[in-house]
């Protein structure tokens, strides 16, 4: 039994290792940070004050888009990128305009993919931004 117990230890031991090296070797090399720069944000006043200059996307799932969002929001998520990407093209995409993608809090990650895709998949040219604290940032400066 001592045996056994041994080596499981020795096998969590060789299995954390590769792990513990990297943290301890390459840690300027590991992304410990936001997967996007800080100048992809803007302020919730600073978006606002852009006034009929910019569009809003609302990355969240769409029963929460349906329960409320920025007035004047687009719903376009993962969820319905094809249809939703077409549509919003054909009906409400301008190039001179800012777009401001947003989603639930700073803790979501929706906002930045669907920001992303705009960027790469989609190949706007507009300048593309992230609502710094999403959805309960708008809330809380309402």
């Amino acid at each position: 039994m001592k045996a056994l117990l041994r080596q499981s230890a020795l096998l969590v031991v060789l299995a954390l290792l590769p792990a513990a090296v990297q943290a301890l070797y390459l840690r300027e090399k590991i992304p410990w940070q936001s997967r996007v720069a800080e100048s992809d944000f803007v302020e919730v006043d600073t978006a606002r004050g852009w006034g009929p200059n910019v569009i809003w996307i609302d990355a969240r799932p769409s029963d929460e888009f349906e329960r409320d969002h920025v007035p004047g929001a687009v719903s376009l998520n993962e969820d319905r990128w094809g249809e939703g990407l077409s549509q919003f093209l054909a009906t409400q995409w301008s190039p001179e305009k800012k777009i401001v993608v947003y989603c639930s809090a700073a803790s979501c990650n929706l906002a930045e993919d669907v920001a992303r895709r705009l960027r790469e998949e989609a190949k706007l040219p507009n300048e593309i931004r992230i609502l710094k604290g999403g959805w309960e940032a708008w809330l809380a400066k309402k």
